[in-house]
């Protein structure tokens, strides 16, 4: 790995690990409605005062259940993202171990298990006495990267207090990541016809967030932007037209825009006969990637007289993503000292 530190540079120590963060999904039809209780019932999801955010939590999630049930039977029952989440943390650990930073890779998630709490405990277990927490987000949110590292950190001061941590807060623009994502882009734009590339729409299309977080400081769209623009850029002159757009809307709240059933509908307008999906905010499939864009973008836009619709493959497990995000555990091990909490 050219250009990083030397390992000598890092002060390492045999118990140093690295914990990735990720919010996890229902692996079967019976845990959707679960899942959905205890994110609702997540303060940074939800910013309501526990009496009124628990109690509300149960309400929507069970009038939700059924809905959201059918949208996992499309996509074969259930969320693979436990399963991919783990197979990218299998190939970190590989990935750290051939640029010479062996370390072991945890999985911790916010909503399913294996869960945060497990994880920190399995890393008490194996003598791990510095953990880099490696949130899977790679935009910074409060209702995300923000809501996982504060589990960490709780679980870190009840369990294992003496224990060291440093967080990557996000990785949005660093080079490594941005250049895993262009070749996504690139490989799209490949899988157009000739007639489609010469009239084609490229939509980044993140996971939406209510304004209100935004108005309160939460950087999420900037970050969003911050990874367009270093995508783009390394696409280059192949790069055609292209839109930030938002997806998965909940409730009558109003919501970062245009959404990506917007941007659809504006493309269609346009006369553009072409459009690339580029999941910019997810680093795996699951509900978002298999049945939002895959099955009801799709269909929404060929109704809409678009006639190629392509998405970019997910970063999933692949060994390019794999290696990039060694790099940054790497870039984050050579920067600030410890601290007891890290962030």
């Amino acid at each position: 790995m050219s250009g990083q530190p030397a390992m000598a540079d890092l002060h390492p120590t045999p118990d140093t690990g690295v914990l990735a963060l990720q919010m996890g999904g229902p692996a079967t039809l019976a845990e959707v409605r679960p899942f959905l209780r205890r994110m609702l019932s997540d303060r940074a999801v939800v910013a309501l005062p526990g009496a009124v955010r628990v109690p509300l939590a149960h309400l929507v999630s069970w009038t939700r259940a059924r809905r959201v049930r059918r949208q996992y039977e499309a996509i074969g029952g259930g969320s693979p993202i436990t399963r991919i989440s783990l197979a990218q943390a299998a190939r970190l650990e590989e990935a750290l171990h051939a640029a010479g930073h062996p370390m072991p890779v945890l999985l911790g998630q916010r909503y399913a298990s294996p869960t945060i709490p497990e994880a920190v405990a399995r890393a008490r277990g194996m003598g791990i006495a510095r953990l880099v927490l490696l949130p899977l987000y790679p935009q910074f949110s409060e209702t995300t990267t923000g809501s996982a590292l504060r589990e960490a950190g709780r679980c870190v001061e009840a369990v294992a207090p003496g224990m060291r941590l440093r967080a990557v807060r996000d990785f949005a623009d660093h080079p490594a990541y941005a250049r895993v994502v262009a070749d996504t882009v690139r490989e799209a734009l490949d899988g157009l016809s000739e007639e489609g590339r010469s009239n084609a729409r490229v939509l980044f299309s993140a996971h939406g967030l209510p304004v209100r977080y935004v108005s309160r400081g939460d950087p999420y769209p900037d970050r969003v932007a911050a990874t367009v623009r270093a995508v783009v850029g390394r696409v280059g002159e192949r790069m055609p037209g292209f839109t930030v757009c938002y997806q998965s809307r909940v409730g009558p709240v109003r919501w970062l825009g245009p959404s990506t059933r917007e941007a659809l509908g504006r493309a269609a307008r346009e006369g553009v006969s072409a459009v690339v999906l580029v999941p910019i905010s997810f680093v795996s499939d699951h509900l978002e990637t298999l049945f939002e864009m895959d099955i009801l973008y799709r269909e929404e836009a060929r109704a809409l007289g678009i006639r190629e619709v392509v998405r970019a493959r997910s970063l999933n497990d692949s060994r390019t993503f794999a290696s990039a995000l060694a790099q940054i555990v790497v870039s984050s091990l050579a920067s600030a000292p410890d601290s007891p909490l890290g962030f």
